[in-house]
């Protein structure tokens, strides 16, 4: 057994506290950028409109995120603590939010530009995982989004929530919604008949999205929302109708002519 008592805290300078959740969602984007650059090291012209994108796609994320948040997951609570809203360094991010503000800031960019979207989101699909695997560490650091009850020899104690061994599930999404969906997509680029625009972004949306609806079974739901239909959490059923449409998406691009 684990106990996590880790000071969700990394530094701090004079008053002004940096902790493991900002440097993480840094260095995701940091790390996701670079790996974009190095796929498109020999293509100049998107090279030199992705250093432009970078900055919607962060916008993107950090919009997204917390406004997919607050709108599913806690809009009460937001609605009576107005300036919390902006203190996303205390967690409070929605992934499935942060994609929807990515694929919109994407669009908008796209269109600008007059080129297909889809080239862009493929990119930003094949290094996504890079951030969630950080992003997710960080959750196990902040004793959030912890898991269930459980015996096992692996689990923790979040001291900072109650005595009881939980599942890491923080670790479990990091590990197959980080590292091995990671693996996976990379895989799949490097087959030439899956290089048309919208397909690897489509198969990110299904693979990740039966890794979450899985993993949130060892994950305890959000005490505010508890279990939804057929005793599913919110993020399950999100993941499903993300899982519909990147089926939806692989079958229209796949017969694309």
């Amino acid at each position: 057994m684990f106990i996590n008592n880790i000071d969700p805290v990394a530094f701090q300078i004079f008053s002004l506290e940096i902790r493991w959740y900002s440097l993480a969602y840094i260095f995701g984007i940091i790390f996701g950028w670079l790996y974009c650059k190095k796929i498109l090291a020999n293509d100049k012209k998107l090279l030199a409109l992705f250093d432009d994108l970078i900055t919607y796609i962060i916008i993107g994320i950090i919009v997204g995120g917390r406004l997919g948040y607050i709108l599913f997951y806690n809009l009460e609570y937001y609605l009576k603590n107005i300036f919390e809203i902006f203190m996303i360094w205390s967690g409070g991010m929605s992934f499935h939010g942060g994609l929807v503000g990515v694929i919109v800031a994407v669009t908008i960019f796209s269109k600008k530009h007059k080129i297909d979207s889809f080239i862009f989101l493929d990119l930003i699909s094949l290094a996504a995982p890079i951030g969630i695997f950080l992003g997710r560490i960080a959750n196990f650091i902040n004793s959030e989004l912890y898991g269930r009850e459980t015996d096992l020899a692996w689990s923790v104690k979040f001291i900072t929530i109650d005595n009881i061994p939980r599942h890491a599930s923080q670790i479990y999404e990091a590990i197959f919604e980080g590292f091995i969906l990671f693996i996976l997509l990379n895989f799949f680029y490097k087959k030439k008949y899956l290089h048309k625009p919208g397909l690897i972004s489509s198969i990110f949306l299904i693979y990740y999205s039966i890794f979450r609806f899985f993993l949130e079974f060892f994950r305890e739901p959000d005490p505010q929302l508890g279990f939804l239909f057929f005793q599913l959490t919110l993020g399950q059923l999100i993941s499903i109708t993300f899982l519909i449409f990147g089926a939806y998406l692989f079958f229209i691009k796949k017969n694309e002519i």
